[in-house]
């Protein structure tokens, strides 16, 4: 006999402003045990000290988490000027340090080199894995360890405010990029060091600050009935991907696990109107009844439907 589940199923997205002083999954840990949800798991970690958007999937939202962290994310970082230290923002020690502070017109020239694809080497604390173990938990021991540069995409990068001791800059990135690291490397090519002393995610995919919940709201919500309104689909990740909607036979037949074939005319139509005749055998398009709730993930080869990933809903 099957094990039951712990908690409730609630199946969606939390769209939460994380504030500074608690990790990613302290607050992932807070709204799930506010919501006493069966499942969840957050979609791109912000450091303690970064505050901002942290998207939260909840039950089959999950499946879809990939989606989240493969999109754009938007930051708004402050470099102080000066120092150089080990974790590259304000909580580490300081390691190196100048009288020397850039000129506007000196910072400005600067951002073309970090736009586009570049490379860029993660600060020593940091989840990346060397040996199996993460670097962040090696730096802690004292250990120095060299970590390979990794290719990540800045959309834009664009100066908004000096003063005498630090910058502010507005940030559109892809994956896997580090912000500390942009402000270390920018520090070091200026000639007089740089950390990250302000971070805050405004925006990541679809998930925007405007429309973030505060932690204090779960934190002291109770029996509040408002937080079915926190709960967004779970489709919302995939808004920017193709999407088919089947009749109740059709949705039958893909929940199975069974392909569809798309012969008829009609049919075709259906296919060219969803753009989905358009879309190569790897690519992922949405399925989602009649009145739109998500079915499954599916692939496209010619006119053969094949589930890729199904919800649970």
């Amino acid at each position: 006999m099957a094990r039951r589940k712990k908690g409730l199923k609630i199946d969606g997205w939390i769209n939460l402003n994380k504030p500074v002083g608690v990790t990613s999954t302290q607050a992932l840990n807070i709204v799930r045990k506010a919501l006493n949800a069966q499942k969840a798991g957050h979609a791109g970690t912000l450091d303690p000290l970064a505050s901002g958007v942290l998207p939260l999937a909840l039950g089959e939202a999950t499946k879809t988490v990939p989606y989240a962290q493969d999109a754009l994310k938007t930051y708004v970082f402050t470099v102080t000027w000066g120092e150089q230290r080990t974790t590259d923002d304000a909580e580490g020690d300081v390691i190196a340090s100048s009288d020397k502070r850039p000129a506007r017109e000196g910072i400005a020239a600067l951002l073309p080199s970090f736009t586009g694809d570049i490379e860029q080497i993660p600060p020593q604390f940091s989840a990346i894995k060397i040996d199996g173990q993460r670097a962040y938990d090696l730096a802690r021991e004292g250990e120095t360890v060299e970590i390979k540069s990794r290719p990540v995409y800045i959309e834009s990068l664009t100066l908004d405010e000096t003063t005498g001791d630090t910058a502010t800059f507005t940030c559109v990135c892809g994956k896997g990029t580090y912000v500390r690291s942009l402000a270390r490397d920018m520090g070091q090519k200026l000639g007089c060091y740089g950390y990250i002393s302000r971070l805050e995610r405004t925006a990541v995919g679809a998930f925007t600050l405007e429309g973030a919940i505060s932690l204090d709201f779960f934190k002291e919500m109770g029996d509040n009935a408002a937080v079915d309104a926190a709960i967004l689909p779970v489709q919302t990740v995939l808004d920017d991907i193709p999407a088919l909607a089947l009749n109740d036979q059709e949705a039958a037949r893909l929940k199975q696990g069974r392909s569809l074939v798309f012969m008829s005319r009609p049919d075709q139509e259906r296919l060219h109107q969803a753009r989905l005749d358009e879309m190569e055998p790897e690519e992922v398009a949405l399925a989602v009844t009649l009145n739109g709730k998500a079915l499954a993930l599916i692939s496209v080869d010619g006119p053969t439907i094949k589930p890729v990933k199904s919800f649970n809903l």
